[in-house]
């Protein structure tokens, strides 16, 4: 696999549902944010792209993209993750083993609520449609 778009989250706590959500129009894989898959699907691609929400205190909806192969993630950012080995744990474990992805490109779209539900904050909506977008251009 040379490409591959995987969407993180939790369909089911609202504004984490953004990963997921992108991942299924991309025609991407959908991970509850398990590093283990995370890993083994780094090491499968030459090309990997993963949205996830994330909370950093920015306004609902804003859009970070960040290339991992540059530098390591904001840890602080991905605290919705119910997993304590989760994304950026997985990243920087693939760093140190020298199994990163060629691109690692990581999309974190700002939630607001994390709450059981489906819904998504009006912001998030809108931000999911302009990473789509980017992701289709890049």
């Amino acid at each position: 696999m040379s490409r591959c778009i995987i969407g993180v989250g939790n369909r089911y706590r609202s504004d984490d549902a953004i990963g997921p959500i992108i991942a299924e129009r991309l025609g991407g894989i959908e991970l509850t944010g398990d590093g283990a898959q995370l890993l083994e699907l780094f090491k499968q691609s030459n090309e990997v792209i993963v949205i996830d929400a994330v909370q950093s205190g920015a306004p609902p909806g804003t859009i970070f993209r960040l290339d991992a192969n540059e530098t390591p993630l904001p840890r602080e950012m991905f605290t919705s993750s119910t997993h304590a080995f989760g994304l950026p744990e997985a990243i920087e474990l693939a760093r140190t083993l020298e199994q990163l992805p060629r691109t690692l490109i990581v999309y974190g779209i700002e939630g607001e609520n994390f709450t059981a539900g489906t819904s998504l904050s009006h912001e998030v909506s809108e931000a999911i449609k302009l990473v789509v977008t980017q992701i289709e251009q890049e």
